[in-house]
């Protein structure tokens, strides 16, 4: 299993298993606190350390998390501690049988209890449905259909904030409200009466806004309270790397300079100086020229005071995975763009600076995938950049804002959301505006500041 977890600002208290680490706060989760992935499980490596059962026939195998009994009636896995309150968690899913139209496959949250948790259910009916669930009795906190099908895999997300519980499949909100049922607890992976696949389990500290967006005024991410750093770091040496640096589990590079990948330039298909596997942190690393691809996340990843001097083809790109972090750090000299997201998911920015760059970040819009994408910024600061994000509006991409500074441009020429027409493989997307508009692009006048 891997795991990650980011520096917090309050002693941690540790849970260590065979596979797994989890990071919590003795107190429990708040977001107000910190913002990290305190918990996250691939099954890569062929265990399933750390995860507790209730009921089922499970296994390891082909790197998911598998419950293949639908004879069983209530078969769950749970992991986590009992004392997380705020937190969103999210896995992947795929139904392989289900015995009924009212049997599931599903995601929980704050389970206190082998009987009482919120439960995001994929059901045989194709429909899906966010639950309040106390032993027999089951409160709908709203439903959709998804055509929910055996053999393909979904995206469940549960995100908790006080008594705020909202439910996600595929980044689109199928359910949400307010409800009192538990407080706290841990996370756990369900079924009944079916069986099903599970992979890529994340747990964050941090509740993002709904990934479907309101049609009234746009809410913001939750400060994290760290400006973005003032000044360029000093190397403390020079590496110079000649191949890919495969990075699993954390790699510290003690603010060392790395270099000598790639042309410096930006030309398509090199090599990146960092490759990331699912769950994998990189932190205090400074990254040269040249630096060929930079950092490329196959999975989930964390990115903490990560510096590029002179980006060269991309900064970083996100690949796989559905959750990225780049927590503090900067970049600069980007002639295109800094960060890539061509996986699906949500790419978190926050406490970073660049300069003198293209854009910052930029949804794909011509992979050979189309997903939906999202990218929340928040204490971001810009010199000399001409767009802090590109995404594709015809495939349901957002980009939400706040706390971003914005120095020397009296003439307020940065864009803050580029919006474009997402197109095929092997075509050029089409920009079609810009703008805060309440579905795509979210941010007001008092979320940007110009110096």
């Amino acid at each position: 299993m891997q795991t990650s977890r980011a520096r917090l600002r309050r002693p941690l208290l540790l849970a260590v298993g065979a596979g797994a680490i989890v990071a919590a706060l003795a107190a429990g989760m708040g977001t107000s606190a910190f913002a990290a992935t305190v918990f996250s499980d691939t099954f890569s490596d062929g265990d399933a350390a750390g995860w507790s059962k209730s009921g089922g026939t499970w296994a390891v195998a082909g790197g998911a998390f598998t419950q293949s009994s639908t004879a069983s009636e209530l078969a769950r896995q749970f992991a986590g501690q009992s004392g997380w309150t705020d937190y969103q968690v999210q896995a992947r899913v795929r139904p392989t049988g289900f015995a009924s139209s009212s049997a599931l496959v599903g995601l929980a949250a704050r389970a206190s209890s082998s009987t009482k948790m919120y439960r995001l259910a994929l059901l045989g009916s194709g429909r899906a449905e966010l639950q309040a669930v106390n032993g027999s009795q089951i409160t709908s906190l709203g439903s959709a259909s998804v055509g929910a099908a055996t053999g393909t895999w979904y995206t469940l997300r549960i995100e908790a904030s006080g008594s705020t519980i909202r439910g996600y499949v595929n980044g689109a909100q199928v359910g949400g409200g307010s409800n009192s049922l538990v407080g706290a607890g841990r996370i756990g992976l369900v079924t009944a009466y079916a069986a099903g696949s599970f992979d890529d389990v994340t747990v964050d500290s941090t509740v993002s806004n709904p990934t479907t967006p309101p049609t009234s005024t746009s809410p913001t991410p939750t400060p994290t309270g760290t400006p973005p750093p003032a000044s360029w770091p000093t190397p403390t040496a020079s590496v110079k790397v000649d191949a890919t640096v495969p990075v699993s589990g954390t790699f510290d590079g003690g603010m060392k300079r790395y270099y000598g990948i790639g042309d410096g330039g930006q030309s398509e298909s090199q090599d990146p100086m960092f490759e990331l596997a699912a769950g994998a942190t990189l932190k205090n690393v400074i990254i040269g020229a040249p630096a060929g691809d930079g950092v490329h996340c196959e999975g989930n990843c964390t990115l903490v005071n990560v510096w590029w001097e002179d980006v060269g083809e991309d900064a970083a790109t996100f690949r796989g995975g559905t959750t990225y972090t780049v927590d503090g750090g900067g970049a600069r000299s980007a002639s295109d763009k800094v960060f890539q997201h061509n996986g699906p998911g949500t790419v978190y920015i926050r406490n970073f600076r660049v300069e003198s760059s293209g854009k910052l970040y930029r949804a794909c819009g011509n992979c050979s995938t189309s997903y939906q994408r999202h990218v929340v910024m928040d204490n971001v600061t810009a010199t000399g950049t001409k767009v802090l994000a590109g995404i594709n509006t015809n495939w349901g991409d957002t980009a939400r804002f706040s706390r971003i500074t914005i120095l020397n441009d009296p003439n307020r020429s940065t864009r803050i959301c580029v919006k474009y027409q997402g197109v095929p493989k092997g075509s050029e997307p089409t920009e079609i505006g810009e703008g805060a508009d309440g579905v795509n692009c979210f941010y007001s006048a008092a979320d940007i500041t110009y110096r």
